[in-house]
């Protein structure tokens, strides 16, 4: 055994607890309530141990049940959880006055986000656009780690298996889809200049700016991004956006250094 391996914690499989997560994301995601079958069914669990695990989360807040339709949904209990976890989350904190002063100055919708489950990033921060129009973000909003400018950013920084990311690529849903080999080419592209850029691709008529940030790893686990009206923000604009969101990811990377963080 080497010195590496005798350090290495051993990292054993908890199925109860894998199921458990499992389950409160599925119902996260789903927007209606939903019986125990179907989420057996999606989840490729057996019926009698999905519905235990769910009489215990319902016990402990997390999901709620309607006795007369018989089905689940999550639960206001999860509530308390997720803004502890972004009252401690530095990152958050940090680039939230950051996001305001964006909206302001180029009339966009500004968010944060993080990289929260495989596969998934979630908004932990965001300032609103003060135009009439306006896209509805919310905070914990989750969505595919591999869609629009970020997904560009996380497949350019994250390297992954082609056969994988092209499978990944396949279970995307985009308005007006771009081709594989097109969306490689943005992929490059945006590893080169340092940002990404969807114009209409992901929701039409709408331009999505993004800008990774970067773990101590070195790997793409957050982004900055900016959404606004693609009639309004021209493509001579982008760069200046862009530049100013690489100019606040530097800003919270100096403070971080600054305090160990």
């Amino acid at each position: 055994m080497t010195e590496e391996e005798k350090t290495t914690p051993t990292k054993r499989q908890v199925p109860a607890v894998t199921r458990a997560l499992a389950i409160l994301r599925f119902l996260g995601r789903s927007p209606d309530p939903i019986g125990v079958n179907p989420i057996a069914r999606e989840l490729d669990l057996i019926p009698s141990t999905c519905l235990h695990i769910l009489r215990v989360l319902q016990d402990e807040g997390l999901v709620d049940f309607d006795s007369n339709t018989k089905r689940y949904s999550i639960g206001i209990g999860i509530l308390p959880l997720a803004r502890s976890a972004l009252q401690r989350n530095t990152f958050s904190t940090l680039i939230q006055p950051r996001l305001s002063e964006l909206s302001q100055k180029f009339d966009v919708t500004s968010i944060a986000t993080q990289l929260s489950e495989p596969g998934q990033m979630v908004v932990v921060a965001l300032s609103q656009s003060t135009m009439p129009f306006r896209l509805q973000v919310d905070l914990g909003s989750r969505f595919p780690a591999l869609i629009s400018a970020t997904g560009r950013l996380f497949a350019a920084h994250n390297a992954k298996d082609q056969t994988a990311l092209r499978g990944e690529f396949d279970r995307l849903v985009w308005d007006h889809p771009p081709s594989f080999d097109l969306w490689t080419e943005q992929v490059n592209e945006s590893r080169a200049q340092g940002y990404a850029v969807d114009q209409g691709s992901y929701i039409s008529g709408v331009t999505v700016v993004a800008v990774p940030v970067f773990g101590t790893s070195g790997r793409m686990t957050r982004s900055i991004v900016a959404i606004g009206i693609s009639e309004r923000l021209k493509d001579k604009e982008v760069p200046k956006l862009a530049k100013a969101m690489q100019a606040i990811r530097t800003g919270i990377e100096d403070i971080q250094i600054d305090t160990g963080s």
